[in-house]
């Protein structure tokens, strides 16, 4: 994977709200407004796009910069816990800003997307819906949306991933005064999806290529196909035409990740995908606080979602435009679903809560004093080597008590030490987990001196078998609802 360096993390949680104000579009009501103190006005930050973006037009002297940024955000959304849908969750943000000839550094976004999926042991389970924001405002230009709509009308089109084009119509009509005529023109384009087919038909309609928008939204797909082709994850983008992400600072390419389940549950009706929605019930919660995780007809969302937004720095700092593409990771959902996977699939091991490598354990009989400075010394020795290690914090621990506390945590090897084998110059390293018979299931016996040497060959021959038997697991997951793979993980506050 190509190097990204980690911004400063000293952006604060709020921002005046006037720096989050007419950047997300509808979704602008989901901001977290705090109370005025007499001062300046601030609310939560929504997302970390924004934010970065802000820091830039601080910061001019950074003209070029690929960065990574872990953090939390805050939204008022109905939450549905087992599905990641909270208001205080992290994400996960990856950007390059700079000028670069076009779609280079987003095609390198989207190879870097599917390599994180692909090391998580997703395989192919996974898919990027692509469009383009120009191809999309092209489209509304000649199909007559008037101009102070296109971002309103934008918005309902971004529902047609959980609603029925029935519905998102109505919506466009009904709500927000489109012609009928109109919106049905818009019908024929936005149902379309595929890959580099819909490219050339698109590029086929004289109607569309003549319109200076849709037209440089397509010279810029046909270049992102061609080195999406070269970084061979073509087959993993599907060109949806329904996506239009509601967010008002996109500007170019769009996208999102979804996996199966990542829409609402849908029933056949006559040909028609229909909302299956819970029965209404009375509650007394009126502000939406009532977890909604059991409701079909809240899917797990996108777990992944981005674009480019080449006019967000300019906004704030008026002349210096830096030009950025970038994309948002929902860690929450992405652990929810990694982990239910793995259960689902049967794995008799435990998922790791931690990256200790080495549990420092000890035992013996009468007397037994706990041996406490020994295992200090050997987690010392592992430590100085970079091996994370750890050992129980009482003096005289039980041997199962030290076993339980390492096979909860997924440690994957014991070093065990005792009175005999310590006078004798040597302890026990045991590969937590083995089947029953394995020849190594109680440990081996080895040389103190060769501790070192000893820990870091199983670990590198387990990482190594780590990545095959991950692969493999993948390949034997079938595509189950992740509805019910979801409701399967905790629940997270």
């Amino acid at each position: 994977m190509a190097k990204a360096y980690l911004t400063d993390d000293c952006r604060p949680v709020f921002e005046l709200r006037e720096i989050l104000a007419g950047k997300y579009g509808e979704d602008s009501k989901l901001i977290y407004d705090l109370a005025d103190q007499g001062g300046e006005i601030c609310s939560l930050r929504y997302d970390l796009t924004v934010p970065f973006a802000r820091w830039l037009a601080m910061n001019s002297s950074v003209q070029s910069i690929k960065r990574y940024h872990i953090a939390k955000v805050y939204r008022r959304d109905q939450p549905a816990m087992t599905k990641g849908r909270m208001r205080e969750f992290y994400q996960c943000d990856f950007d390059i800003a700079g000028v670069y000839d076009p779609m280079l550094p987003d095609a390198e976004i989207l190879r870097i997307t599917c390599e994180i999926f692909r090391e998580l042991g997703w395989k192919d389970n996974f898919t990027i819906k692509l469009n383009h924001r120009k191809i999309l405002d092209g489209i509304f230009q000649v199909c007559g949306v008037p101009k102070d709509k296109i971002r309103t009308i934008s918005s309902a089109v971004d529902k047609l991933d959980k609603s029925p084009w029935e519905e998102v119509r109505r919506e466009m009509t009904e709500e927000k005064g489109l012609d009928g005529d109109i919106a049905d023109k818009i019908g024929t384009y936005v149902v379309l999806k595929g890959s580099r087919e819909l490219l050339e038909k698109l590029q086929a309609d004289a109607t569309l290529t003549a319109n200076e928008s849709a037209n440089q939204g397509l010279a810029d797909m046909e270049l992102l196909f061609g080195y999406l082709t070269t970084f061979q994850v073509l087959d993993r983008i599907s060109f949806d035409m329904s996506l239009a992400r509601g967010l008002d600072y996109y500007t170019g390419v769009i996208y999102e990740v979804i996996t199966e389940g990542s829409a609402p549950k849908t029933t056949s009706s006559g040909g028609q995908k229909v909302q299956t929605r819970a029965p209404k019930k009375e509650s007394k919660d009126k502000d939406g606080d009532e977890d909604r995780s059991n409701d079909p007809s809240v899917g797990v969302g996108s777990i992944a979602a981005g674009g480019r937004y080449d006019e967000l720095v300019g906004m704030f700092s008026g002349k210096n435009n830096v030009p950025c593409v970038g994309i948002s990771f929902g860690v929450e959902r992405i652990f929810s679903i990694t982990k239910a996977r793995m259960e689902a699939e049967g794995s008799s091991k435990n998922v790791r809560t931690n990256e200790v490598d080495v549990f420092v354990m000890a035992f013996g009989g009468k007397g037994f004093d706990g041996l406490l400075a020994q295992r200090m010394d050997v987690a010392k020795r592992l430590w100085d080597q970079g091996i994370k290690a750890e050992f129980s914090w009482k003096v005289k621990p039980k041997l199962p008590q030290q076993f339980k506390a390492a096979e909860t945590n997924g440690v994957p090897f014991a070093v065990i030490l005792g009175d005999e084998e310590l006078a004798a110059g040597k302890c026990k390293i045991k590969e937590m987990g083995l089947p029953d018979g394995h020849p190594e299931k109680e440990g081996v016996l080895i040389e103190m001196d060769r501790l070192i040497d000893e820990v870091r060959e199983r670990l590198d021959r387990t990482q190594a078998a780590g990545v095959d038997s991950v692969e493999e697991a993948t390949k034997k997951l079938d595509v189950a609802s992740l509805d019910e793979a979801a409701a399967a993980a905790p629940k997270t506050s």
